[in-house]
């Protein structure tokens, strides 16, 4: 008599604990209406590991505008650039800090 081999209890749903999707922490990239046309541009959501100051300096000087880090009770750390920068910030963070895209959403206009 042969042993079937095939009977093998799997199932394709279980949980194997290999979890290559994470919880939905976004970066997410807005644009804030100011007066007349003046805007900011808000970056909230980066990793706690990265050094905010280092970034916003950073940011400040390759985009010549000005920018702070704002405290939020909900949000986090929240960093502040003036006019609109949106693009230019979600290249800075996929080239420089390797951040993959499909993490980071643009919001505006």
């Amino acid at each position: 008599m042969a042993s079937i081999e095939n009977l093998k209890s799997f199932d394709p749903f279980a949980d194997t604990g290999d979890d290559d999707t994470q919880p939905t922490n976004y970066i997410h990239i807005r644009i804030q209406q100011r007066n007349g046309r003046k805007t900011l541009t808000t970056v909230q959501g980066l990793p706690e590991e990265y050094d905010l100051k280092k970034i916003l300096k950073v940011l400040k000087k390759d985009f010549a505008c000005n920018g702070n880090i704002v405290k939020d009770d909900e949000l986090g750390q929240v960093i502040q650039l003036q006019g609109d920068q949106r693009v230019k910030v979600m290249e800075f963070l996929t080239s420089q800090l390797a951040l993959q895209k499909k993490n980071i959403k643009i919001h505006g206009f």
